[in-house]
């Protein structure tokens, strides 16, 4: 009896050794541009903290609206500054906890590669379909917007656009062939499932308004330890070694 109890005590002192104690979940709703470099935020996190992150991946707009209805995210990756802006302001977000983590860069990407010569690719229209994500609720699909528009080409184009729910559902488009090319985030072409594979062009800033991504902690996870120091975390070296590894911008 000893000996197994001995056994035991040995068992439970080495699961606590490799299992933090107050290991929690954090439920994050995260723009779908951010989903390749949040992928290994994620993994970085977990194994320095123990805590477990569940992401869900979608449209700024449509997350904002989720929200709102009372959907239970703890962090919100926005693709913009205005939607956690709006949650702080209307008491779903913590107040002074909204920061912008990343500024994003928009691309005109495709699988060909050869098609992509910069702009005068969008000016010969020798493409079918040109994949955007919706700009009523995708940050990155207003950019391509006001990119289309500051060239004088959205009326022109129009014949040509699909546009996506998100960037995910964007840039699915365009590897299923539906699209032959689209406005995509430079994350996702950085991608390593897809890195250095096509033809791109990296969109001048000056053609739309930047896109300053802000991340807020909501008020369902401000009292989760896990989604605390998962904001925390997103300030660390190796969080913003990742976020610049895949093409965006820091403040």
């Amino acid at each position: 009896m000893k000996l197994k109890l001995l056994a035991w005590c040995l068992f439970v002192s080495v699961i606590t050794a490799v299992t933090p104690v107050f290991a929690e979940s954090v439920l994050v709703a995260v723009a779908a541009n951010f989903v390749p470099p949040f992928r290994e935020i994620a993994n970085e996190f977990e194994t320095a903290t123990g805590h477990n992150v569940r992401v869900v991946a979608g449209a700024s707009g449509n997350f904002y609206s989720q929200i709102k209805n009372g959907a239970p995210f703890d962090v919100f990756f926005s693709a913009d500054m205005e939607r956690p802006k709006l949650l702080e302001n209307e008491g779903l977000g913590v107040k002074d906890s909204r920061f912008t983590y990343a500024i994003g860069r928009l691309v005109l990407w495709s699988p060909s590669p050869d098609l992509i010569k910069g702009e005068e690719t969008l000016r010969s229209q020798k493409f079918k379909r040109l994949a955007i994500a919706n700009p009523k609720t995708a940050p990155y699909g207003l950019a391509a917007m006001q990119t289309l528009l500051t060239l004088d080409l959205w009326e022109s184009l129009q014949s040509h656009i699909v546009m996506g729910e998100n960037l995910g559902q964007t840039i699915g488009f365009i590897e299923s062939g539906n699209a032959q090319l689209g406005f995509v985030a430079l994350s996702q072409a950085l991608d390593p499932k897809i890195r250095g594979q096509g033809s791109r062009w990296d969109v001048p800033a000056t053609l739309h308004e930047p896109i300053n991504q802000d991340v807020i902690l909501l008020t369902k996870g401000k009292d989760n330890p896990a989604a605390k120091a998962l904001m925390e975390f997103m300030s660390t070296p190796q969080a913003k070694t990742i976020i610049e590894r895949y093409g965006y911008g820091l403040k």
